[in-house]
């Protein structure tokens, strides 16, 4: 019996039994379509991550009073080489220092390095804006800034003027309008806000400038933004726990070791540090959210593999058990087989490939409706098509060895059925 003969007859022998086999290519296909859906939209999430910090400039960072402490179902670890008694110490030592208005201006009177600092206090979130005739959802967020804020966080004017260093220090109440903000208020014409008094969290504010749009993702909305100055927050919505945030840009990245490192010299003092002590501020490089996001994203990939591992043993068991009954229902058939001068290796290769094109079939399913299911979350994301290419290929290489390894006893017990007790079978 020829490779296409023996193939032929199994692909009738699957055909015959759509039920067993339909049954059977669904439990293969679930644990592979879990897998594939999961790594999909892992991709798309991490392409929506990487487009939207790549604005932000690699050449730029930040000191925080704290860190940022993203989790998604696991945990951010700040460095691995921290032991649980040190890193418990920082902790406690960084409760309540907040970074002042005094710190972060001597900050950026002291700073020699050549480089551009910016501060930052943020302000409230989900708030609503408003004019005479339109205004946003409440999910609007106030940041203050200063003259340096928009270059060092990737935001360009598209209508309008920067902040002054005047009014920057008087803490005016003027802003300017995200993108999104502006064509809220403003739709079809977002340069008709120029001049425009607006109310935001029922303050009045003369609208100066309007932003261009900038990279969002699902994670972070860049557009539905109100900036300020922060002397203006500090004013209306600083409390004792609101702490700036100081932003430095380099002119290359080259000089980020140097600049992170004359920034912590800097600041020491500044935070009454002395040499021995361990520093009460955290350093963050620009793309640092997008990495604590991925490394916790990869937490959920990890589970999803577990979960497809499991679900094709189980798979394989079932696959197992229906080629065993299809042993017993074509008795007759091998009997007849080796009667007409068919091999034990005939029978064995019928029944392997028999096992291995379910279970590939399974494959293709589960791949299939994973990436086009997978691809939604692209699509809600504003990413490009997502195909996982290596867990497609080791989809399908895993999914035919659990065919080939589901087949071998049955496919071994057919071929050692006699012949004259086979055809005597009922």
């Amino acid at each position: 019996m020829t490779f296409k003969d023996s193939v032929a007859l199994s692909w009738r022998n699957i055909s015959g039994n759509k039920l067993r086999t339909a049954i059977t290519v669904a439990i293969i296909a679930l644990g592979i379509f879990a897998l594939i859906l999961i790594i999909t939209s892992i991709q798309a999430a991490s392409n929506s991550l990487t487009t939207s910090f790549s604005t932000m400039g690699a050449n730029s960072f930040s000191l925080r009073f704290k860190d940022r402490n993203i989790r998604i179902g696991g945990g951010r670890q700040e460095d691995n080489n921290k032991t649980s008694k040190s890193a418990l110490r920082e902790k406690k030592s960084n409760m309540g220092k907040v970074i002042s208005y005094e710190e972060a201006k001597a900050f950026k009177e002291r700073y020699q390095f050549p480089a551009k600092v910016g501060l930052a206090l943020g302000g409230p979130g989900n708030i609503v804006c408003n004019n005479d005739r339109k205004k946003t959802n409440p999910d609007v967020r106030v940041i203050g800034g200063d003259e340096n804020y928009l270059e060092l966080n990737g935001y360009t004017i598209a209508y309008g003027r920067n902040f002054t260093e005047t009014e920057i220090e008087s803490g005016r109440s003027i802003c300017m309008l995200g993108s999104g903000t502006a064509a809220k208020l403003y739709p079809g014409n977002p340069a008709k806000a120029i001049d425009k008094v607006i109310s935001v969290d029922h303050t009045p504010y003369r609208v100066i400038a309007v932003l261009e749009e900038k990279s969002s993702s699902a994670f972070f909305n860049t557009s539905k933004i109100v900036i300020t100055s922060y002397n203006n927050i500090r004013r209306l919505y600083a409390t004792q726990n609101s702490s700036f945030t100081i932003g430095v840009m380099v002119p290359d990245l080259k000089m980020m070791d140097a600049a992170i490192g004359e920034a912590k010299g800097t600041f020491r003092p500044i935070r009454k540090l002395n040499v021995k002590d361990e520093i009460n501020f955290y350093v963050d490089k620009s793309d640092s959210i997008a990495e604590a996001l991925l490394t916790n994203l990869g937490f959920l990939e990890k589970g999803t593999i577990g979960i497809a591992f499991i679900t094709l043993i189980g798979a394989a068991i079932g696959l197992m058990n229906i080629m065993l009954v299809a042993v017993n229902e074509r008795t007759k058939e091998i009997g007849l087989i080796k009667a007409l001068g068919g091999t034990s290796k005939d029978i064995r290769a019928q029944f392997l490939y028999e096992s291995v094109l379910i279970s590939l079939m399974g494959a293709v399913a589960g791949i299939l409706s994973g990436v086009l299911l997978g691809n939604v979350v692209a699509i809600l994301l504003k990413t490009g098509f997502v195909v996982p290419w290596a867990w497609v290929i080791a989809g399908i290489f895993v999914c035919s060895l659990v065919g080939l390894m589901a087949g071998l006893y049955p496919a071994y017990k057919a071929s050692k059925l006699d012949p004259i007790v086979a055809l005597r079978y009922e």
